[in-house]
């Protein structure tokens, strides 16, 4: 109950800047996808019960054969974008968004919905949960979010069992101060732009 009060008082309390900046980076990428700049996928929460998440699109739509396929062989070097890799459906002004995780304010939707947390594990692709090795299935046993311990610790740059170390690491010993901590430290990680690809 308590983490769940910080999350909606937070969110309300940044929400105000949250719209005037989520309105002018929607604009910018309509005009350059020259569509709808809203993106909604089907993500894994709590206790392995599927949402609707609420991202800005940064990507175009695939062609035939352009879209990745996540075939997960070894999950202690997989990782979703190898280092130096553009995905070329990925726009100018996307990646500044995600660079800037400008993309994910829309989450906060989803967290005043009580689908997401500001601060958790995030959420997962139903396609990459239902290859999931046992163990990390615990990643469920907390509301996912916005923001994570493996996020701060790396991002993009980590392989996803290193991912899951940290997010099960959380699992175990969250607090809401320890959601204080890791919100101060995604601050100075999205100024970087470290681990954003």
């Amino acid at each position: 109950m308590t983490k769940r009060a910080f999350d909606v008082a937070v969110t309300l309390l940044v929400a105000p800047a949250a719209l005037v900046l989520t309105a002018a980076m929607a604009t910018i990428l309509a005009i350059e996808l020259r569509g709808n700049p809203f993106f909604v996928q089907e993500r894994v929460g709590r206790n392995g019960r599927r949402f609707r998440m609420y991202k800005l699109r940064t990507m175009r739509h695939a062609q035939p054969g352009e879209k990745a396929a996540y075939a997960v062989g070894d999950w202690k070097t997989f990782v979703f974008t190898p280092p130096n890799h553009r995905d070329p459906r990925l726009t100018r002004w996307g990646a500044f968004a995600r660079k800037t995780s400008l993309d994910e304010l829309p989450n906060l939707v989803n967290v005043l919905k009580g689908e997401m947390s500001l601060v958790g594990p995030r959420p997962e692709l139903p396609e990459i949960v239902d290859q999931y090795p046992p163990e990390y299935h615990r990643r469920h046993a907390v509301p996912p979010g916005i923001a994570g311990l493996a996020q701060v610790r790396g991002r993009s740059d980590l392989t996803y069992h290193e991912i899951a170390t940290y997010d099960l690491q959380y699992v175990d010993h969250h607090s809401v101060l320890t959601d204080l901590q890791i919100l101060w430290k995604t601050v100075a990680v999205v100024a970087r732009g470290g681990g954003a690809r």
